[in-house]
């Protein structure tokens, strides 16, 4: 089963598993490989409880230019100089939750990208990990 948490912001709040949350990157999807134990802990964030689990980050599918898309090679993340929102490929050239200047590592190259880059651009699908 796969089940994500999206890591929203990190609260200050005084907790003793504060260490782990902290842990976490705002943004980022996790895989939840574990379900630790069955029992609720509290929270001050969440109301009803949360359940420890261990997590895996998941891997992050984007588009970079085709002449970096090679697998294993460490790359540095840049947000592409286009801006339309209507392009069918934006949210790939773009995903959520990264920052200009995060690296990561190509662990698969995919594809081409769906429509022909209207700036030109020759781009591919990969998916790295940080």
């Amino acid at each position: 089963m796969n089940l994500f948490l999206k890591v929203q912001q990190k609260n200050a709040q005084p907790c003793k598993l504060n260490k782990t949350c902290l842990s976490l990157n705002p943004g980022s999807k996790y895989k939840i490989i574990n379900i630790r134990n069955s029992s609720k802990l509290e929270c001050f964030v969440h109301d009803s409880g949360v359940s420890a689990v261990e997590v895996i980050e998941a891997p992050i599918r984007m588009a970079i230019e085709s002449r970096k898309a090679i697998k294993g090679s460490r790359i540095v993340f840049e947000q592409p100089p286009c801006n339309n929102q209507d392009c069918e490929n934006y949210l790939i050239c773009r995903p959520s939750g990264l920052q200009t200047g995060e690296k990561f590592v190509v662990t698969d190259v995919e594809s081409d990208i769906l429509e022909p880059c209207r700036k030109g651009y020759s781009m591919k699908i990969v998916e790295v990990r940080r």
